[in-house]
């Protein structure tokens, strides 16, 4: 059921984005070099490899490590960059992962291929059993603001409560957590 919910779901919001998603990339192209989408390697279901999109917020230039251990993260933003990254336009794309099933709606966010601690805590919890999800509990609990053992425990609590309900209270509380740009650093 939840695989038929993200796929209807992220089908409507397509529709309905198609628009919002054009003007977007229109504005990256225009205002930084390079393309529009950013495809981040990612670590999904059962530790496995798959390329994330997202439209592009850093420079071209940026290395390829998690946002938090950048010195001085601002100065790796594109001029449209720090605005897509607070209202979480940025994540728009990953409605293609979704619909390709690398990705749910609801699950632990994915993390990158070389976020080991992560992956590892992970691992050893069973969290990495779960398909990621384009938010979670941690997101909405926290997001860039708790330390990483933190987040596993949210991850590893979803996964024994996980359900129908708690998804759609996930989703609800997101769209308040992205509307007041809660947990989001950079």
């Amino acid at each position: 059921m939840k695989r038929i919910f993200d796929v209807v779901m992220a089908l409507l919001l397509l529709c309905f984005l198609a628009l919002p998603m054009a003007i977007v990339t229109i504005i990256i192209k225009m205002t930084s070099k390079g393309h529009v989408l950013h495809w981040s390697d990612r670590v999904g279901f059962n530790n496995t490899s798959f390329k994330m999109p997202k439209f592009r917020t850093m420079k071209i230039d940026t290395p390829a490590v998690a946002t938090h251990l950048l010195e001085n993260p601002d100065q790796f933003l594109t001029k449209v960059g720090k605005f897509l990254r607070k209202t979480s336009l940025d994540e728009l794309p990953q409605l293609y992962s979704i619909l390709r099933g690398d990705m749910s709606f609801v699950g632990p966010r994915p993390a990158l291929f070389n976020q080991h601690d992560l992956i590892y805590l992970r691992t050893m919890r069973g969290v990495h059993k779960l398909t990621p999800g384009l938010t979670g509990w941690a997101q909405i609990n926290g997001r860039d603001d708790i330390p990483i053992p933190v987040k596993v425990d949210f991850d590893e609590y979803y996964m024994k409560h996980r359900s129908f309900l708690f998804d759609v209270k996930i989703m609800w509380l997101t769209i308040f957590k992205v509307a007041g740009s809660a947990g989001i650093k950079h």
